[in-house]
């Protein structure tokens, strides 16, 4: 059946206007085509504020923590404290990105399966709000660090829960085999607890775990709370962190739970369970994720009869590697007739030097799309800009904010001299 791209998949700010155009934010898609060039990702500034704002009314503030790697920049860290978030930082350099953004070390919680010793002293230097530890290996560097004088960090312990969330196998993170945490089921947490506790080199305020991404079904979360919470309640300590991964809607016959229906699944399992710490979250996509849109020019259409049509855009694998990665789905549209039905099939690729370099391995698209078309892919506001390489040597993207009919360059597109920056020759 023909029909037009969801709605729904669309920020909050969405309008069609009386030409049967988009705008996001009260800004006309092709204008900001034109004065930004393609390939652009459009983020609607007040469907981030609505998320975070949400987040927070259901988590707490400062309970809640923005889970950097879906997207970072400095407009987006420093939005997201400004809203009454933490910031969930899991390198170096995401470090350093929010405390050029004017975030406080004191609000930022720092994560990384292999956190190296130079980061760690940056961050407790710094005045780093807590550092997740996620091996014993983690341990052994924060001793050497006191031993060398650094003061000793709140610390939380990532646990693996052996919880197996229903979302692919790559961004799935709390089953038994993964790289990350103290696994729970063969004692290991434990072990880490009760070095934690007699350590002078670290000060154990609470336990944390991380299911995977993404995650549609509640009731995985709801599992991963019974089991931490069993676990944690006789440690008594003061932060139980449920981690992140609420997944969003990025095709038409998706649905997520929504952030609020999300607190509400964990807030009852805990309180059912007699939780008394202080419980956070890490979200990430569900901030994000919708409320970007990335836009491309269509420069190849190229039928196939019997086979396929390939319709090629001035993007790709670069800016979006996610389909590749995971094989996820996004849809596609005409910011120029937003309603339009779509009754004809392509592959939506991008420009790079791959078979491989593709968007949308089966996408709806409207008839009639020639070269020149601008086209838009909506839900790419997490783990794309963040995700992202000069893979073929091509640029980046820009990044523009949107809001109450005005727009913001809040990265700029990368030039070729950039990419000469690193090279010594």
């Amino acid at each position: 059946m023909s029909t037009a791209v969801p709605f729904s998949l669309l920020s909050d700010t969405a309008l069609v206007k009386a030409d049967g155009s988009l705008s996001i934010g009260g800004c006309s898609l092709a204008d900001l085509a034109a004065n930004y060039g393609t390939p652009l990702f459009v983020y609607d500034e007040t469907h981030l504020r609505a998320r975070c704002r949400e987040a927070v009314q259901a988590f707490g503030h400062q309970q809640t923590v923005y889970a950097t790697k879906a997207f970072l920049c400095r407009a987006m860290a420093r939005l997201a404290y400004d809203e009454g978030m933490l910031l969930d930082v899991a390198t170096g350099g995401e470090l350093h990105v929010a405390l050029a953004a004017g975030v406080p070390a004191n609000a930022c919680v720092m994560h990384g399966s292999n956190k190296s010793a130079a980061e760690l002293r940056e961050a407790i230097t710094a005045g780093i709000r807590s550092i997740v530890v996620d091996s014993f290996d983690e341990m052994d560097r924060l001793d050497v660090l006191h031993n060398e004088g650094i003061d000793a960090p709140a610390v939380l312990l990532r646990i693996t829960p052996g919880v197996h969330a229903h979302t692919h196998e790559y961004i799935a993170t709390g089953q038994d085999d993964s790289k990350f945490g103290f696994n729970l089921g063969n004692g290991d947490a434990m072990r880490a607890v009760e070095r934690a506790r007699r350590s002078p080199s670290m000060q154990l305020v609470g336990v944390h775990c991380h299911i995977g991404s993404n995650v549609f079904a509640a009731a995985n979360f709801a599992k991963a709370a019974d089991v931490m919470a069993r676990f944690a309640a006789p440690l008594d300590l003061p932060e139980l962190v449920l981690g992140g991964g609420l997944g969003v809607a990025y095709t038409s016959g998706e649905e997520a739970p929504s952030i609020t229906q999300w607190g509400s699944v964990l807030h009852d399992a805990c309180a059912a369970l007699g939780v008394r710490s202080r419980v956070s979250v890490e979200p990430g996509r569900s901030i994000v994720a919708s409320a970007a849109l990335t836009l491309y020019t269509v420069g190849t259409v190229k039928h196939i009869p019997g086979v396929r049509t390939y319709i090629s855009v001035d993007g790709g694998m670069s800016d979006n590697p996610r389909p590749v990665l995971y094989g996820s789905g996004y849809e596609a549209f005409l910011p120029r007739a937003v309603a339009a039905d779509r009754p004809d099939s392509a592959r939506l690729v991008g420009k790079h030097c791959e078979s491989g370099d593709v968007l949308i391995f089966d996408a709806a698209v409207p008839d009639g799309i020639r070269v020149g078309d601008l086209l838009a892919t909506p839900v790419t506001g997490a783990y794309g800009h963040s995700m992202g390489s000069n893979y073929n040597k091509v640029t980046r993207p820009a990044v523009v904010f949107v809001a109450d009919g005005a727009a913001r360059l809040v990265v700029r597109r990368e030039t070729y001299d950039d990419l000469l920056v690193c090279d010594v020759g």
